[in-house]
């Protein structure tokens, strides 16, 4: 090496190589009958399994969901749209948008939220009121996440 040239320390960031491997028989369940699957710091995922009709209030949360129906059907009401959902069919529901679903099937799907939704308390149900559009959390009220 010459005289003037300097050694400069590596300060190449190592990318993150945790592997988690989640099984659904035994993760947790949240108060909405959700099964939580893996989660990253960034993104999560749950499963909701054999969900019966029912009648599903309006809710906003902070968080993005993706989602995907692996069986039966449903609607998303999304800030005034309707889409159905059937099996094979995936969604969005962007942060703070104003939505709910209608379980029209028994359904199964799986989402994703990011941030992950389960973290903070950003999973507590929360509805909105029809008139004043206020929020109301209320962890007793079953609703649909995402």
């Amino acid at each position: 090496m010459p005289p003037d040239a300097t050694v400069k320390p590596d300060t190449t960031v190592k990318p993150d190589a945790t592997v988690k491997k989640v099984s659904s028989r035994t993760s947790p369940r949240g108060d909405m009958g959700q099964t939580y699957l893996t989660s990253g710091k960034r993104v999560s995922m749950r499963l909701w399994q054999h969900e019966e009709p029912q009648p599903m209030p309006v809710t906003e949360r902070d968080y993005e969901t993706v989602g995907y129906v692996i069986s039966g059907r449903a609607e998303l009401d999304l800030e005034g749209q309707t889409v159905r959902l059937e099996p094979g069919d995936s969604w969005l529901v962007p942060a703070g948008a104003r939505h709910s679903y209608r379980i029209l099937e028994p359904l199964t799907a799986v989402e994703a939220t990011s941030p992950p939704a389960q973290v903070h308390g950003r999973d507590m149900a929360q509805t909105l009121a029809p008139a004043n559009q206020t929020k109301t959390a209320s962890a007793g009220v079953k609703t649909k996440g995402g």
